[in-house]
């Protein structure tokens, strides 16, 4: 089970993000933020909201209490990456 040890802020919508595998990448949440209408995603449209997570329970986590699943953000990190596509359509985020 992919959980994140540790994630740090960059700008914007992009986070630093370590996986429990040893993995170690850069996510842009911008689209999953802002492209979703739902109320609980309208107040991390203001960048200094978004940027005011914590790791908690294995995923980031938000004061409004929003968390993301960390498969999630490790497809949208690694999403480029071929040889996680096996993976990826276990998760179902690909076909």
């Amino acid at each position: 089970m992919i959980s994140i040890k540790n994630a740090k802020h960059l700008q914007d919508y992009k986070i630093k993000i370590e996986f429990n595998d040893g993995r170690i990448g850069e996510v842009d949440l911008k689209e999953t933020i802002t492209g979703d209408h739902r109320p609980i995603f309208n107040q991390l449209k203001d960048i200094n909201l978004f940027k005011n997570f914590k790791v908690e329970f294995d995923t980031l986590i938000w004061p409004n209490e929003l968390d993301i699943a960390p498969e999630y953000l490790y497809f949208q990190t690694f999403k480029d990456d071929s040889r996680l596509n096996e993976q990826f359509k276990k998760w179902g985020y690909i076909r």
